[in-house]
Parts: structure tokens; sequence; C-alpha cells
């Protein structure tokens, strides 16, 4: 995407200075005023927020949606009603307990409390396992007013951290902070949930252990109240610190146990009953407040949750317990029933028409089932239904995210491959991006084989997508897991592979597995111990120095924190909304497909400042390859000039590689170019890495299929390829 700047040179900001100023407003002004003045010529930067948003719609209207768009599909022509809120504040909910007590006097009220109580993760789980995690915070503002007012007995609300936070920034050009400002003023009474990654806080690397103390710091300033903090590997050390972390901000700690295997299996021992109470105690001792067990594969049976929780119960009675699942096999309700019925005291659900398959069970479900009995979860079933209406017609604008598009059902193969919820959905995604929609089965297949190659691992973010890239991996290079093992030593593994053979992740339950470890590492360094605890501590203050001579003098500490987070997605965030503008006021249709010539409709800025916008007309295509696009703002005539990116292709069009030339490399699948490998003239080896790819979140590396001399590049860094276009030519 090609970036512009727009300079209006007007004299506006120099006379709103001199109308500001006290000596011209209240004192005498002498023809030396402006002399005497210099601080007038300090001129802020108009916004101008109006025209870079119309550079914005004319961009999307010529050259179609900025966001990366798994599914060929628009957004439906229907919006979402809001039912009708009551005015005045919302009943008091949990948060006003939490305020008021403490987390510990919090945690003692969720335990006396009679009744199962929910946790909702429609604002989060359930977008991130469903519709990519692209629910913009536009659509969760307009029916939070409504939550407030009619789900005060909830637990919490799960709104943030998992993947939220990087995607925000990276495909919805909104900010994360934002977002949870803008939720908390308009939920003040239900706790807020987030997910936190243990010492990888919300990214998929280890960070120093001082920027995972600022950053539960930063979201506690910002609203947050629980922190449910797990391990992708439930490697203790990393989970501890994560604990810390969010107890010393002042948060609720709800420390998770990745559940993995099947403890009713007397076949399935790696995990049994014995290794989770022994975790738990763990928790326990490091003052956890809240225990959770967090299934995030739903493997959980209902004969599973009887054993686990009934055992939890007895060995903590005064200790919540919080369940979180998926219902990719379907038995997801029946499992949280059986929890409720063993002493659990929260279970995770989703909104109905965003439950079910990798989500979470549905609320209306339970909410039903529940009714009557001692488990009563205080919630109306009618006001579910008015959540759903919303949330149904809310999901058809994200169609060209929708998982249904390719997926349409569960599947209880889950229980055998283990994948979890978000990652099955993904995997599907890029079984089909790539051309290997039919071969997802082998992919899944794959995924049993490269779990057991790496020892059994407990699998969610990050340690899953691991296994995911070794499962593609193996797809794409037709291997057998007898045949990765015995070449071990010379297969150019995924870089995530090797990172966490090297221990960059932390220490798996059992250990690394041998020698396969030894063979792909050979002499690579190996990180001893807890992976943080040798970063050097993180400069913040160097960090907003840098960010202030890059992006001038508003940058605020939740800035400094997103850089610190994730540096190169927060600089392209920058770039593009220096460029087109705060697009998170603009509604979501016209964000994913821009407006329809002839089409008026109305933007609102902030409270007070709405732009009324018509599409008027689109040019012809210029000589350099632009056209312009003629909108009525307030109604004034404006236009913008946008490059036409797609007639730009045609006039340099990429060559395809042939399959029949041996030598002819081809992209596996469409993607980004991360890196090329190799240069013109330099010697290859059969299987040396020559590019690597990037696409949904996961890095590939191209290999040689033969030894020879590179005869030509036809790609550099940041090139955008289809599968099958050349990559480079290789001559024997």
């Amino acid at each position: 995407m090609h970036m512009y700047a727009y300079v209006e040179v007007t004299n506006i900001p120099f006379l709103q200075n001199v109308l500001s100023n006290d000596q011209f407003l209240y004192g005498t002004v002498e023809t030396q005023f402006i002399d005497e003045n210099p601080d007038l010529f300090n001129l802020k930067p108009v916004q101008n927020r109006a025209q870079k948003l119309l550079h914005y719609l004319g961009h999307v209207m010529v050259n179609g949606p900025t966001t990366p768009i798994p599914v060929k599909a628009k957004p439906s022509s229907i919006d979402p009603v809001v039912p009708a809120v009551p005015l005045g504040d919302p009943p008091k909910g949990f948060r006003d307990v939490l305020l008021k007590e403490g987390p510990e006097g919090f945690a003692k009220a969720v335990r006396a409390h009679q009744g199962l109580l929910l946790m909702d993760t429609t604002f989060r789980d359930a977008h991130q396992s469903l519709l990519a995690t692209r629910v913009r915070t536009h659509d969760l503002k307009k029916i939070s007013p409504f939550v407030a007012q009619n789900f005060n007995k909830l637990f919490s609300i799960e709104n943030w951290g998992g993947a939220t936070f990087d995607v925000a920034m990276r495909f919805l050009y909104e900010c994360p902070w934002k977002r949870l400002q803008e939720l908390r003023s308009l939920i003040p009474n239900v706790p807020f949930q987030m997910l936190l990654r243990g010492a990888n806080a919300v990214g998929y690397t280890n960070y120093p252990d001082n920027a995972v103390y600022k950053f539960c710091e930063v979201a506690k300033e910002n609203g947050m109240d629980i922190f449910r903090v797990f391990d992708s590997l439930n490697y203790l050390p990393n989970m501890l610190l994560g604990m810390e972390a969010a107890g010393a901000a002042g948060g609720v700690v709800e420390a998770a146990i990745s559940y993995t295997g099947d403890i009713s299996d007397p076949m399935r021992q790696k995990y049994s009953l014995d290794y989770y109470l022994k975790l738990a105690d763990e928790l326990v001792k490091a003052g956890t407040h809240i225990l959770s067990i967090k299934d995030m594969a739903g493997l959980l049976k209902p004969e599973a949750s009887r054993v686990l929780i009934s055992s939890l119960r007895d060995r903590f009675p005064d200790m919540p317990i919080h369940v979180h699942t998926h219902d990719t096999a379907g038995a997801g309700v029946a499992a949280m029933l059986a929890c409720a019925e063993a002493g659990a005291d929260i279970v995770d659900v989703a909104v109905d028409p965003m439950a079910g398959m990798t989500s979470q069970p549905s609320m209306g479900a339970i909410v039903a089932c529940t009714k009557g009995t001692k488990y009563n979860t205080g919630i109306s079933l009618e006001k579910v239904f008015d959540y759903s209406e919303y949330w149904e017609v809310a999901r058809g604008l994200y169609a060209p995210f929708d998982c249904t598009a390719t997926m349409k059902s569960g599947n209880a193969d889950v229980y055998e491959n283990e994948i979890p919820g978000g990652q099955y959905t993904n995997l599907h995604f890029q079984a089909h991006s790539m051309g290997l929609g039919h071969k997802f089965k082998e992919v899944k297949k794959a995924y049993v084989e490269a779990n057991k190659l790496l020892g059994d691992l407990i699998k969610v973010t990050p340690s899953s997508k691991i296994v995911g890239d070794l499962a593609q991996f193996m797809v794409q290079n037709s291997l057998t897991r007898v045949e990765v093992e015995e070449r071990a030593d010379e297969l150019s593994f995924p870089l995530s592979v090797v990172e966490f053979l090297q221990g960059h992740v932390g220490i798996p339950h059992g250990g690394f597995p041998e020698p396969f470890r030894s063979k792909v590492l050979k002499s690579l360094p190996r990180v001893e111990g807890r992976p943080g605890a040798s970063l050097p501590a993180m400069d913040f203050e160097a960090l907003e120095k840098q960010l202030r001579e890059m992006h001038g003098d508003d940058i605020t500490p939740e800035d400094v924190m997103s850089a610190a987070m994730y540096p190169k997605v927060f600089q392209e965030f920058k770039e593009f909304t220096n460029t087109f503008g705060p697009v998170d006021c603009l509604n979501t249709r016209l964000f994913l497909d821009g407006p329809s010539v002839a089409e008026e409709f109305e933007v609102e800025l902030e409270r007070g400042k709405t732009l009324h916008i018509k599409a008027l007309a689109l040019g012809d295509l210029n000589k350099a390859g632009q056209r312009e696009v003629f909108f009525e703002l307030n109604g004034q005539l404006r236009s913008v000039l946008v490059r036409d990116t797609v007639a730009m292709k045609e006039m340099h069009f990429h060559p395809k590689a042939l399959k029949d030339v041996r030598g002819q490399v081809g992209a596996p699948m469409p993607g980004k170019v991360v890196e090329v490998k190799v240069k013109e003239g330099q010697k290859v080896e059969k299987g040396q890495p020559l590019c690597v790819l990037s696409a949904m979140k996961m890095e590939t590396v191209v290999n040689s299929p033969l030894s020879g001399t590179v005869a030509k590049v036809y790609v550099k860094a940041d090139s955008s390829l289809e599968g099958d276009d050349l990559i480079l030519e290789i001559t024997e």
C-alpha cells in the first residue's frame, strides 16, 4: 500500500494561536504584538481528519479493502438494531463488589454466590474463534450500554488480550487501549477480563520481566479488572511471572491451567489427574485469587469434567473455580453443566449467534438449562434473545472473515487432534487459501504426528502455532513422522520449531524430545531455564523519546506499551492513521467496502463533531495510474487522487513459475515476502532455504528443489505474491 502525506497550507493554526493568546484577548495589542510573541508560530499541525478519511474511502472505492480478506464475501447490507436501553445508571454488578472489597473480598463473594456465574466471551474469544478476531470497537460500543443495563449479573465480560491486541492495530487500524477505555466508560458495573499469555503478555515471544509488569500496570489503569494468566506449556516459572505482574498491578489474578489429553482415559497418562492437581497446588500456593481450567481445544468430556472439578473442589474448598472451553466437538454445554454440578463457580459462554463450533458453548442454552435449578444464572432469557438479535445481524457485517464460509460444522475429531478452537479455524482458512482445502484432513492428521514428534505438548498460543507450522511443513513436503525423525539433521524446519527446541518458549512437561532436539539444533545455542530471566530490562524512557521523535508529542503511555509489545505493527499503525485518519469512526461496512456512488452517510469524529459525506463519482484512470474520487463533505465539493494499484499491477504483471521447468521456484501459497536469503549467481544446495513467505500469521520457508546456481531473482522483501508466482530461477 502506498502512503501519501497531505500538506494543506493555510493560516488557520496561526489564527487559532492569536485567538487564544491572553494579551490579544484581554490586553492591548500594538504593532509589535507578533514580534513580541514568537510562540504564535508554534503551529500545531491541523489534524485534517476529514480529508484523510475521504482519502481512505476513496482508496477503498478504487482498490478494495485495505485489510486482508480471507473470504470472497461482502459485508451484509443490513445494520444491526440496538435494543432499547433505559436512561440512568446501570444496576450494580460484581465490579461494585470488586471496587469496594478488593480482589480477595471479590473472590470470597464469588465463592459464596448461590447459582452458576457466567463469563461472556462475545467481546473476545467468540469472535477470535469464528471471525478471525476482526470485530471492531465500533460494533462493540453500540451494544455495550444494553449489556451494562441487562447483564449486571455476569461474573465478567472477556473483552481484551489474546489476539485482539495486535489484530486491532494490524488489521483494524485502531488502538487496543482506546477500545478498553471506551468500553469501560460504557460498562462501569461488570468486571472486565483479559487473557494474558504469562511471560508472553499479549505477544508471541518472551518479553523482559519489567515489560510484563508495566503492561499489567497500564492495563489496570485503563480499566482491566481480572487477568486470566496462562502459559502455552503450563511452564510454571512463566506463569508465576504473569501472576506476580497482574497481582502487583492490583488486578484479580486468575491462574489458568491449560487442559489437554483426557484424564478419564487410562491409556493417556502423560497429563493425568495427578499432574493437574499438583499444578493447581503450586498456583494456589502462589496466591491466585481464582483457579481456572482453560480447555482451549474443547477436550473436557462430561466424565472428565466431573472427576477433575470435584477433585479440585475437595482439595480447595474456598477457591473459586472458573472453567473455559470450546464447543468444537459439540459437547460443550454438557461438559459445562457437568462442571457446575461438580462444584465450578463460573463457566464461559458466548451469545448464541456467536457460540458453538470453535467458539464457546451457547449462553442461551446454559441460561435455559439451569433455569429453575440451584444453578440458576440470574440472567433473563428474554434479554439473551435481544442480545442475540443484535449479534446475529452484526455478524453478517463480518462475512469476509466468517469461518462458516469454509467450515460448516464442528467435528468430534478434535478429541484426536487436540487443535485449539482459535487455531482450528485458522488452519482451516490457511488450508483453503493455500489451495489445500481438500487436504485439511491431511493437515489435521499431520498435526497429530507433529505433536508426537515434539513429545506431546500442551497446545495453545504460541505452542500450538509451533505444532501447526511443523504440520503444514510436513504436508507441503509430503513427509511422514518417521521421515522427519530420520532426516531431522538435514531438513530446514520452520523457524518457530527451531526456536522452540532451543528453549525460547519455555520447558515442556517431560522435557524436550530426544534425539530429535539434538539432531535439529546441532551446535545452535540453547536457552537454560526461564527465557525472560536472561533478557535485559526494557528502557521505556528511551523508547518514549524515540517514539516522540518519530511521531510527535501526543504519544501516550499506552502508545509506548503498544510499541514495546509490537514495535513494527505499532509503527505501521501510526503511519496508516497519519495517512488515512481515524478509520475507527467509520461503520464496518464503510471500513471494509467503502461507500457506493451516490451513497450519503454520517461519520461521528467525536461527540458533537459529525461529518456529512456523499460519494459522488469515480474518475477515469490518468497516465500516472491514478483516479480522482469526488465527494461532497458537509455540502462542499472535495476530491482526492488515488493510485489504482490494480491497474498499476497490470502495467507490470508478475510471471508464474512453469510447473514443468524444475529450476523455476514458485510461491507455494499467496503471501508477502519476508526475506530473500540468496543472491543472483550464488550456488545453492538442494533443500537450502531460498526465501521466507508470510501469510495468515504463519511464516513458510521456501527451499531449493535442486542443487545449482541462482540465475535470476524475481522478488524482493515486501513483494506481495499470488500462489505459483515465480520467486527465482535456478540452473543446474
